[in-house]
């Protein structure tokens, strides 16, 4: 990690709510609300987000399962995103999520007229900046925790027992 922890500190509290208090906490509700307040559908949703995760490389984010009115992707789901043009699991509205994630994170300046009709003719323009707006979350807030070392010091409640107990 990066940044220096007080002793007795979770790392991701610290930084995000004790470090830098103006954009801290600012930051973390924006995080919050993309998962509280969105409105599109898990599979696009979670399509969305880990191929930002892949690309950004952090270890959290791609460990991480949204759920949604209980229910999560299905397991090999991630492979799906990794291989998300050639897949058969993806519906058009899925595979377009997940080729909007990798062009927005790796090459928005190609994103082209042809490209926009297809979006277009499958998410409506509200939805369209809904998405937006989560991939520049998870762009900006994944790579903050993955280049400051903060994705390895994060660790899933699922996993809290099996990492105390070492496995």
């Amino acid at each position: 990690m990066i940044i220096d922890v007080p002793e007795g500190k979770d790392p991701i509290l610290y930084v995000w709510g004790e470090m830098v208090p103006g954009i801290g906490p600012a930051a973390s509700r924006f995080a919050t609300s993309v998962y509280a307040d969105g409105t599109l559908g898990l599979r696009e949703f979670e399509a969305a987000r880990l191929r930002v995760a892949q690309i950004n490389g952090c270890l959290f984010c791609q460990d991480w399962r949204t759920e949604k009115d209980g229910v999560t992707v299905e397991d090999g789901f991630a492979d799906a995103v990794t291989d998300w043009r050639t897949t058969g699991d993806f519906d058009e509205r899925t595979r377009l999520a997940a080729e909007y994630a990798e062009r927005y994170s790796l090459d928005h300046h190609g994103l082209d007229d042809g490209f926009w009709t297809r979006m277009k003719a499958a998410y409506s323009d509200r939805e369209i900046v809904e998405l937006s707006m989560c991939l520049g979350s998870w762009i900006a807030f994944g790579r903050l925790n993955r280049v400051l070392g903060l994705d390895v010091a994060c660790v899933l409640p699922s996993h809290a027992t099996s990492h105390a107990t070492g496995g």
